[in-house]
Order: structure tokens, then sequence, then C-alpha cells
């Protein structure tokens, strides 16, 4: 994902270049909205106190916690994956667990299950490590489909079911999935369904040398990665600072136009002769929720087609597959949606 940056004042752009409606002003934000946007930015330069050069991925992570949809992150280890949602939850003072996922792993050791206690002489249920806010699955692909299949419900219905019985899950919650890109031995390859539920794909990439050697000089003069505190970082943002977002994006403006854009982009995946599976009906509303919420974050009352643009990558990229023939000539998913994005007219 690009290092996408919201603007640290709310932005009003001239109608002409932006897209905003010419027939009225934007409407004018709640003393909460402005609140919760400033807290939310807030976030990104905490986390950076603990986390280096991964700024476009924990704006990524904000974004699809406004959405309220889950992320695929895909790096080799030792890009901070980890820290970075460790981070991210101490940055919101929200709660997080992490699991390594492995072929033994069972349904019941994600969402809980009943226990006997002799004390009561009765079945009691024993929440799981799903029953928190910031979930880390790592190496989701190493765990079989009836343990994924759990998971999925998760995502899903924010549910799990144990004998039968639903049990709703904490307010906020969102799965940072993790995937090794290199290493697909013993692996359990997801299944299209599963995937095009996640509303992004972040890619965390090595860091570039600056960065690293900021990264090597925090660890030389004494960064311990397991004390968040002693590195300066604080809860700047609350769940209720998330809800009130979350809430704004959903009264953020779509024009007619700007919806049909989306459409477009979404079917002309759907035409290109390198892919076997172009962009769903559920893809094209993750992009509108997705750019919904990157507009808020920017300061505006209206999505652009410039924020379709930058959010078209991460929302859509992880949902299209090639065709035999593009993947022995070489063709890149990302270069296949940008040419879909080039073809289509951007509304004015």
């Amino acid at each position: 994902m690009t290092d996408i940056q919201p603007d640290d004042q709310p932005v009003q752009p001239e109608p002409e270049s932006t897209g905003a409606p010419s027939s009225a002003p934007p409407s004018q934000e709640s003393a909460d909205s402005a609140a919760a946007r400033a807290a939310l930015i807030a976030v990104r330069d905490e986390v950076a106190k603990a986390v280096v050069g991964q700024d476009g991925a924990v704006s990524g992570l904000i974004v699809a916690l406004l959405a309220r949809g889950h992320v695929l992150l895909e790096g080799v280890p030792g890009v901070a994956k980890t820290l970075l949602i460790r981070t991210l939850a101490a940055a919101l003072d929200v709660t997080t667990k992490r699991v390594q996922f492995t072929p033994d792993l069972m349904p019941g050791d994600l969402t809980g299950s009943l226990v006997f206690d002799s004390r009561i002489s009765d079945f009691v249920f024993r929440e799981g490590p799903v029953f928190t806010n910031l979930l880390l699955a790592d190496e989701i692909n190493r765990t079989p489909p009836k343990t994924q299949s759990a998971l999925l419900e998760a995502m899903e219905e924010r549910q799990v079911s144990v004998a039968g019985e639903p049990r709703p899950l904490p307010t906020p919650f969102l799965v940072a999935a993790t995937q090794n890109p290199i290493e697909y031995e013993g692996t359990y390859p997801l299944p299209e369904a599963q995937v095009d539920r996640f509303l992004l794909k972040l890619i965390l990439n090595v860091p570039a040398r600056e960065d690293e050697i900021e990264v090597v000089r925090r660890h030389a003069t004494g960064f311990d990665p397991r004390d968040l505190a002693a590195a300066g970082v604080r809860p700047v943002a609350t769940a209720a600072d998330l809800a009130a977002g979350a809430a704004a994006v959903q009264e953020v403006e779509v024009r007619p136009d700007v919806a049909a854009y989306i459409v477009d982009v979404a079917r002309a995946t759907r035409v290109s002769p390198s892919l076997a599976l172009g962009v769903s009906p559920r893809g094209a509303t993750a992009l509108l929720n997705t750019s919904r919420a990157w507009a808020w974050l920017s300061g505006r009352t209206y999505v652009t087609p410039d924020d379709v643009k930058a959010l078209a990558q991460p929302t859509l990229a992880h949902r299209l597959s090639l065709t035999p023939e593009a993947e022995l000539e070489g063709v890149s998913v990302s270069a296949v949606l940008d040419s879909a994005l080039a073809s289509v007219p951007v509304p004015r």
C-alpha cells in the first residue's frame, strides 16, 4: 500500500478540482467528529515512536477500523508486523491478542470452549483469544480450513458460535491476518471467498535505507520492542473516537457519478483478458467504504475520484486472480488494476 497521509487540518479544495458538489457547500461537521479525526491522525505519529517506515500501513489500519473491516498483512519476517499491531492497540487504548496459526490449531483454541467448573457443577464458557479488539492472526494460511472457517464467522458476523449459542465479540473488532509471501510449504492457501472478506491487503516492505538505519540506531540506544511505554507510546485515541469516526464516515457524501466511477472500475477488471477473476460487487462496496473513510480522514465530507484511486490498490488487488497465461508472462495484478483504472473515464 502506498504511503497515504491524511492532512493534519481539514482541507476545503476548490469544487471544480475535486468533484465537490456544486449545488451546495460541504456540510459542517460536528465537534465530536473533528475531535475524533484529530485523535486518530495523532495515532500515526504515536505509532511512529516504535515502528519506523510503515506510515502507509498505519493509515490503512485506521481506515479499516473506521470502515469496520479486516486487514491482510503481507511481508517477509522481521518487518514489524506484530510490533505494529501492538503499538496501534497501545495508541488507541484497546486490547490486542496474537495467535500463532499452526496446523494443529483447533477452532476451540481460537473461539473458546465450554469447560466444566466443579465449584458450580456446570459448564461455563471460557473465552478464546478472538475476544479482543485487535486480533493478530499470525500466518493464517498455516491452519486447516476448519479453523479458518471459525475465524471467518468472527470476521463476518462479529460473533462466534459455541455449543450452538452465538456470543458477540467486542467493539471495535479487527482481524489483522499475516501471510509470508515467500514460504508456502505446509500451508493451506486461503480460498478466494475468504480473501474477499478482507477489506484491505497491506504490503509491509523492507524499510528504506534511512529508515532501517533509524531502526538499528534505536535498538543501539536501548529500544525494547516489548516495552512500548519506555518508548514513549501513550494512548492518544480511544474506542469512542473510533465509534465517532465510523459514524461520521457513514455521513460522507458520495455523488452519483463517483458511485458510478467505482462500479465502472470494478466492471473494468471483469473484462480484462489477463484476469480469471475480477472484482465482485462486495469489492465495489468495499472500495466505496474505504474511500469514504479516507475522505473523512482528509477533512472532507464528500468522496472525490482521487480518494477512489488512492484506495483502489489496497482494496481491490487481493480480490483479483490472474489467468494462467498472464502468470506465465509475468503479468502483475497491480499492473492489471492500474490499466483498469486508466481505462475508466474520471468524473469531473
